[in-house]
């Protein structure tokens, strides 16, 4: 066993964002989510480890490049000959840095705080071959995200395909009000506080903005629920239903996959015979960015159901409608596929880190 501060040490930057403007060149520079830029300099020559110090993304650890940089939001953390840094990469992010942020306003970490953390220290050479297992599990992992995300980027090029561009209506499809197209109304919270222990805890599933925001096409799970005193005081909505949020989260929808309630910062959608719930969320795809920045901002953004009301939205014909939804079907097929492949691999990935760090 080793101490990290034994096996690497610590590096400042002290790069602001500003500081990148008009800075452009071959060399690239990282920030908490990752790639920035390529700019015309560079602060590390060798690869390094950056872990992010402070705002999103605390506590990340990241593998990085030669000849490239981070911001000031992230620090360097250079191995040196005692470790590999691939293996050394894989031990941080076992180790539970969490528990070393301070700051309740902005959370910071500081490498002199988990500098005592321990980690395995085996011969370079086991060292290298973990690392290598490690990078296959990895590279998979990644892979199948990939392909995850370039079936929703094909799903949104068939729409256009199929439709047009639905901002500018391109193919000048006749348009109706999203009231003309189904029934909709807000969910039902009567009760204040919305979160008194008395409602929570039944049998009746309670889906909330963030579960709709958070879900692709389908809320397929719920952490909350209803006692029976919260349910009388709110609705169920059906299996199939739209969800459309009007709070917090502007203009995300999902479609339920169970019976459920929801309180009043949730609209809910059923198509009627001129279209299809699946054909309204992806028109909603397009539109959500636009009706979040025109809604109002008091304590928190929000929109009304006069607003949802007369929005105006592209009508095809409903067989051309069905055949988009058959695709998406058939597309999320090819995904529960994937996602159950990803499941499989990210919980090996876990398995093999308590194995070798642990």
């Amino acid at each position: 066993m080793a101490k990290l501060g034994d096996v690497c040490k610590k590096e400042t930057s002290n790069i602001a964002q500003k500081d990148l403007e008009g800075r452009r060149g071959n060399f690239p520079i990282y920030g908490a989510s990752g790639f920035i830029a390529n700019v015309d300099f560079y602060q590390q020559e060798s690869p390094y480890i950056a872990v992010v110090k402070d705002g999103a993304g605390i506590g990340r650890v990241m593998k990085l490049p030669a000849k490239s940089s981070v911001i000031g939001t992230m620090q360097y953390i250079i191995p040196n000959d005692a470790v590999d840094i691939s293996y050394l990469a894989y031990a941080m992010e076992h180790m539970n840095l969490s528990k070393y942020f301070t700051g309740a306003t902005i959370p910071h970490i500081y490498f002199k705080d988990y500098q005592k953390e321990e980690l395995p220290l085996p011969p370079l050479d086991e060292q290298r071959k973990i690392a290598a297992v490690m990078d296959k599990v990895s590279d998979l992992i990644a892979k199948r995200r990939q392909q995850l995300d370039k079936l929703d980027e094909m799903v949104k090029s068939r729409f256009v395909e199929m439709f047009g561009d639905p901002v500018s209506n391109s193919l000048d499809l006749s348009l109706l009000s999203l009231s003309q197209l189904g029934e909709f109304g807000r969910g039902v919270s009567k009760h204040r506080p919305r979160n008194a222990p008395e409602l929570l805890g039944g049998k009746y599933p309670l889906i909330q903005t963030g579960e709709v925001a958070n879900s692709k096409l389908y809320i397929s799970s719920y952490e909350n629920t209803y006692s029976e005193l919260g349910f009388k005081q709110s609705k169920m909505w059906k299996s199939g239903t739209l969800c459309i949020t009007i709070a917090a989260n502007i203009a995300k929808t999902a479609i339920l996959t169970f019976d459920a309630c929801f309180p009043d910062s949730v609209v809910g959608f059923t198509a009627n015979e001129k279209t299809n719930n699946i054909f309204i969320h992806y028109w909603f795809g397009f539109f959500q960015q636009i009706l979040e920045a025109q809604a109002p901002e008091s304590a928190q953004k929000n929109i009304n159901l006069k607003i949802l009301n007369e929005l105006k939205v592209i009508v095809p014909s409903i067989e051309l409608q069905n055949q988009f939804a058959a695709f998406v079907k058939q597309t999320e097929k090819t995904k529960a596929t994937i996602g159950e492949s990803l499941e499989k691999l990210e919980t090996l990935k876990k398995a093999l880190m308590q194995e070798y760090f642990g």
